[in-house]
């Protein structure tokens, strides 16, 4: 059976179980990954993914990292089209909006987030938070002005992408910054909210 380690307090180790949860795939979850009873830095895990990072799939000799990489994978495995299309120009734009949580969205929220929600002092700089809030903002209204139009992300239908921005987006609204008024945001994020998966992950106690 495929085994998936990591914390569920991290936002890339919940993006994989809600792909594993909504494509039906079973699992066994180690969740003590990351956490000070079982650190990623040890020779064990390092075997594993050398970046010291969660989460990490196994499934029998094949061991896989990096979170976007992992969705894809099993989105493939499980043959779901509907999450990640096999039409060229359709799969592109998925994997664009993947990406660009993981580069653009992550840049943004690090310095603000890491300070207000994981309280790192190496982040206290009050400065620096008010222009990550900034830049997170800015970034998020890209996101609004893009459901203006559509009814998902990616496209009319739910998928891959949406389930990233669903939980870049749950990040933003746990976070205490001020938050810009974006409803067509909030309508999808509505919609999603009637998904169990979307409900899991999304939840309060994940900032």
């Amino acid at each position: 059976m495929l085994k998936i380690l990591g914390r569920p307090t991290s936002i890339n180790v919940r993006k994989v179980l809600w792909v594993l949860d909504e494509a039906g795939i079973a699992y066994d979850h180690e969740p003590q990954w990351a956490t000070p009873g079982a650190s990623t830095k040890t020779p064990e895990y390092l075997a594993l993914n050398p970046n010291a990072l969660v989460p990490v799939i196994i499934e029998d000799d094949f061991v896989l990292w990096e979170s976007n990489t992992i969705c894809r994978y099993l989105a493939a495995r499980a043959g779901r089209e509907d999450l990640l299309p096999s039409g060229l120009r359709e799969r592109a734009e998925v994997e664009k909006w993947m990406d660009w949580a993981s580069t653009d969205i992550n840049n943004a929220y690090r310095d603000a987030f890491m300070a207000l929600i994981r309280k790192d002092p190496t982040y206290d700089d009050a400065g620096r938070v008010a222009a990550s809030a900034k830049r997170w903002n800015a970034a998020m209204g890209i996101l609004d002005s893009l459901l203006e139009k559509r009814e998902h992300v990616a496209g009319e239908t739910f998928t891959l992408a949406d389930i990233v921005m669903a939980l870049s987006t749950h990040r933003w609204r746990s976070t205490p910054i001020e938050h810009a008024a974006l409803p067509a945001v909030d309508r999808w994020m509505a919609r999603l909210a009637q998904r169990p998966e979307c409900a899991a992950y999304c939840a309060p106690e994940y900032p």
